[in-house]
């Protein structure tokens, strides 16, 4: 639960060109007609005013993603309710008419449902949303989730006992938000919202409120707004539509609307009368920024094809904007560290123009002339004909992929898009009919259009709001507010120039490198994998999908990293390949190669890290041998540009300087410093001072002596791909890469943790908060079982740590632990628990997390637990084996820790042996009570 305060190539082509042939029989588009709500979905409505929204979609296979959704959020509390709108979203799972307290976690964890990151819910201040996966493989579970919405919808229990419970949790996640955000929202939200009611109801509430309402006051939420006329069900997912529609009726048309309903209506955000400069500076801020607000207008998403037509010149000139302010970024002495511009949503009917960055040595003065003349340029003067078409082919290009990948797409992807279309009114046409829009529609653009647009949207001498978030410790002082206010205004009179028209390359390479060979080929007939030798020693592992249709994935391992310098040069070597990286590739910006891609959709990075080097690319099925130019350019022409660097050492070291003032940054810090006994070969957080070590010229020596070379590297690539139209790409940009003599084994650097137990507390941070960190580390044999059994082990304690620190004793709202076992550089583990909690609750929750191991040690795992773990890994897993992303974790982790990648292939056997007794066993090995790290955090002294 969570609040949110804001809001194969070949293939896809002949389909492309299958819907294009389509469209040519079809009647030309009128702008004035209604976008049509799209055949893929069936939306209806009940007699008592329910939405139902209704979609077949087979990705994932045998899945069904349910949500229920609620238009009454914060903004409906009555005086008495500030919070109760979350808080009866934390009801939900706390009993219902077939479902006592705590039942329904545990029967949808028994059917692989994990609670958090697969069941969750969320408050607004607009809406709640409860969202609910299950396994379509068993119609009675089906059955079951339909159930489960409907005593969500009208069912709730809200016994006595169980809300003074669920006090404990919601006050948890009250004091986990409070901090320097918290602070900064409460001074700065009432301006920015203009004074609206938005501002008096942030959905976690009042803390004097959520410690004393009265039962009815949560009770009298629930029974005025969670009414059918609010309310929609969305079902997406691999189930029969029909079917879908008769479990709607059954379950939710017999709910009733109040006799005596309360109006629903939506807070207004008045006008500002004036302008106004507003100051906020804490020592905890992350960063200094400045945001420039101007007037918030009414907004509706619109209806018709014009509207749809006008919102596509919009993104165009947003894009464009985006990529000024990024080139801005990239000069020696940069205004700002990062910024931007662009109409946003503010909230539901209304949105306004701002200009916001984060600041850099300067202050706020430059970044403020610059946000406001960049956008007084494009105002001016418009945009020139070359972006525009560049931003063309860039959104040509993302519809095509959309388009492409329209059977293969994710149904909680679509589940989203109609959550919006009953909260927000967003068009719902369809993948087909959008792909149609944007062919039809975009190449007609005209330049002044977008120009016109862009105007239309700049604001120019209007009232503003100007505010400034920042600490006095950056050496620059913060302004006064009427000084930021009388900045933003002179910036306004500062006149500009139209910007430039430039010419760039319309290809990366013009001439492709002398192309290698393909020495060597095998076949892995089970795993579906082509393994390649090429003529350099490099080798390729191919595996073509049918997951997606538009989708490339890449990545190159080798060992070796800066687990080979010397200690002098560490300090480089691990800002190296960020470096190079933000430099571009041969004589490309990065905001050049924006321009020499636009209309490809493709990428690539290198890194260099602790023990082995990567290369990572992605592309859609169609720029392939774009991603690879890249992956070529990267390793051998790897740009140098002074001014860029420059300007990236000074944001890293602002950053710095920052960070070290907030205390979750501190705590972390603590806890490898004691963790590691302060060794320098660990990397802890980065002093300002630290960035003095930087060279340019010794960043570029130590990036390219290991990626220069391609020696003993292996690429695997999956995704959307044809093996023999892809061999000759890889002769030429992969066998041809050159593979000088290097080192290819990583140094073991020595580097273990401390042994013995270690208590240390951290003062920091003002709040009334605490964190709990213990670590257990050591020594393991590594083999794929056993970190399977590590795994499950700590999955079942977190299934007792949420059932005793939070449902029992209501002391932690989130937290839990996680662990991993490797094999390189050295066998061992690490398993680490993380508990936000209160200050006087840390002993106690420090005693039940202690309490909790000792039981598994004693006894091993319950079987109901295991039993739990189990079906969600299985529903995981089975999903995985459908996924290139996942493909990729498996052929990594197996070059990685040298096992073999056939053992996915018996993961599900491999699980059902797990037995609840042989935890037992796993947790005395890696819960040695002689051996751990315990690191708390307090509030400051």
């Amino acid at each position: 639960m969570k609040l949110m305060t804001m809001r194969s190539a070949s293939a896809a082509v002949l389909l492309a060109c299958s819907f294009m042939a389509q469209a040519d029989n079809q009647p030309p588009l009128k702008l004035s007609d209604p976008i049509p709500v799209g055949p893929q979905v069936k939306v209806g409505q009940l007699a008592n005013g329910l939405t139902y929204y209704v979609q077949k979609n087979t990705r994932p296979e045998k899945k069904l993603e349910l949500r229920l959704v609620v238009k009454a959020g914060s903004i409906l509390e009555d005086e008495d309710q500030q919070g109760l709108a979350h808080f009866t979203e934390h009801m939900a799972f706390n009993g219902s008419t077939h479902f006592k307290r705590n039942e329904l976690v545990s029967y949808l964890q028994s059917i692989g449902v994990k609670f958090g990151a697969d069941l969750n819910a969320y408050t607004s201040f607009n809406e709640t949303v409860y969202i609910l996966p299950l396994p379509t493989d068993k119609p009675e579970v089906v059955k079951q989730g339909f159930q489960v919405l409907e005593d969500w919808a009208h069912g709730l229990s809200f016994n006595d006992a169980d809300i003074d419970s669920e006090r404990g949790i919601v006050l948890e996640e009250l004091r986990m938000g409070k901090g320097v955000d918290d602070r900064m929202n409460k001074v700065l939200l009432p301006k920015v919202l203009n004074g609206s009611r938005y501002a008096q109801r942030m959905p976690i509430g009042k803390e004097d409120i959520l410690k004393t309402f009265k039962y009815d006051a949560v009770k009298r939420f629930y029974r005025d707004w969670y009414r059918p006329d609010l309310m929609a069900v969305v079902v997406v997912g691999d189930i029969e539509p029909a079917e879908v529609e008769k479990l709607v009726t059954q379950h939710f048309s017999g709910l009733n609307n109040p006799q005596n309903e309360r109006p629903r209506e939506y807070a207004r955000i008045p006008e500002r009368a004036e302008s106004e400069g507003v100051v906020f500076t804490d020592k905890e801020i992350g960063a200094n920024t400045v945001y420039i607000r101007y007037p918030v207008q009414e907004w509706a998403p619109g209806s018709t094809i014009a509207d749809y037509r006008q919102k596509l010149i919009e993104n165009m000139y947003s894009f464009i904007l985006s990529q000024r302010m990024h080139e801005l970024t990239q000069q020696a002495n940069p205004p700002f560290l990062q910024g931007g511009s662009g109409m946003n949503a503010v909230m539901r009917g209304y949105r306004s123009f701002g200009a916001g960055a984060v600041l850099g040595k300067g202050g706020a003065t430059p970044a403020i002339n610059a946000l406001v003349q960049e956008d007084q340029r494009a105002r001016q003067y418009g945009f020139t004909a070359s972006e525009v078409e560049r931003a063309k082919k860039g959104m040509l290009r993302s519809y095509e992929r959309m388009y492409n990948e329209r059977d293969k797409s994710d149904s909680a992807g679509y589940a989203a898009e109609y959550i919006r279309n009953f909260l927000d009114q967003e068009s719902i046409p369809g993948v087909a009919m959008e792909y149609r829009y944007a062919n039809e529609l975009i190449p007609g653009i005209a330049l002044s259009e977008v120009n016109a647009a862009v105007r239309a949207a700049i604001p120019d001498n209007q009232n503003k709001l100007v505010i400034y978030t920042g600490t006095e410790m950056t050496g620059v002082p913060a302004p006064k507010a009427d000084e930021l206010l009388a900045t933003a205004s002179a910036a306004e009179k500062i006149g500009v120039k139209a910007q430039e028209e430039k010419v760039y390359a319309s290809q990366l390479m013009a001439v492709p490198p002398k192309a290698g060979s393909i020495v060597g080929e095998t076949v892995n007939t089970k795993l579906g994998l082509t393994e390649l030798v090429l003529s350099n020693g490099v080798k390729v592992v191919l595996k073509p999908t049918d997951f997606n249709n538009d989708q490339v994935i890449l990545t190159g391992l080798r060992y070796g990293g800066w687990s080979l310098f010397g200690d002098q040069d560490l300090f480089n070597a691990r800002y190296a390949s960020n470096i190079v990286h933000q430099m571009g590739v041969r004589d490309y910006t990065p905001s050049d190669l924006v321009k020499v891609l636009a209309g490809k959709s493709a990428g690539a990075n290198a890194s260099v890290s602790s023990i082995n080097e990567t290369i990572g690319g992605g592309s859609g099925s169609g720029d392939v041998e774009t991603m690879l130019q890249l992956v070529y350019l990267n390793m051998t022409q790897p740009r140098k540009d002074p001014a860029i660097y420059s300007a990236y050492v000074d944001r890293q070291r602002e950053l710095a300087k920052n960070n070290l003032a907030r205390p979750e940054s501190v705590f972390n810090d603590t806890i490898t410093a004691t963790l590691y006994n302060n060794n320098p070969r660990v990397q802890r957080a980065p002093k300002p001072a630290d960035f003095d070590q930087l060279g340019l010229d010794r960043v570029m020596d130590l990036y390219n002596s290991r990626m220069a070379s391609a020696k003993d590297f292996t690429f695997f690539v999956t995704g959307s791909f044809d093996v023999e139209k892809i061999k000759p790409l890889i002769a030429t940009y992969l066998a041809s890469l050159p593979v000088g003599e290097i080192p290819v084994a990583f140094k073991d650097e020595g580097v273990r943790p401390v042994r013995g137990v270690v208590k240390k507390e951290v003062h920091a941070g003002t709040e009334p908060k605490s964190t709990i960190s213990l670590s257990f580390t050591g020594e393991a044999q590594y083999s794929v079982q056993e970190r399977m059994r590590m795994q499950a082990l700590i999955e079942v304690l977190n299934i007792k740590l949420i059932e005793v620190l939070r449902e029992k004793m209501g002391a932690i709202y989130s937290g839990g632990v996680r662990g991993n076992m490797e094999r390189i550089p050295y066998q061992n583990y690490s398993i680490t628990a993380n508990l936000p909690c209160a200050p006087e609750n840390v002993d106690k929750v420090l005693a039940a997390t202690f309490a909790e191991i000792d039981k598994i040690k004693e006894n091993g795992a319950e079987d109901t637990d295991l039993a739990k773990v189990k079906a969600s890994w299985i529903t995981n897993y089975r999903r995985g084996m459908r996924e290139n992303g996942y493909w990729m974790g498996v052929l990594m982790n197996a070059f990685f820790n040298k096992t073999d990648p056939e053992e996915v292939l018996t993961y599900e056997s491999r699980v059902g042996a797990l037995t609840a007794a042989e935890l037992k066993d796993t947790a005395r090995r890696y819960f040695d009570m002689n051996n751990y790290v315990q690191v708390v955090l307090y509030p400051a002294k």
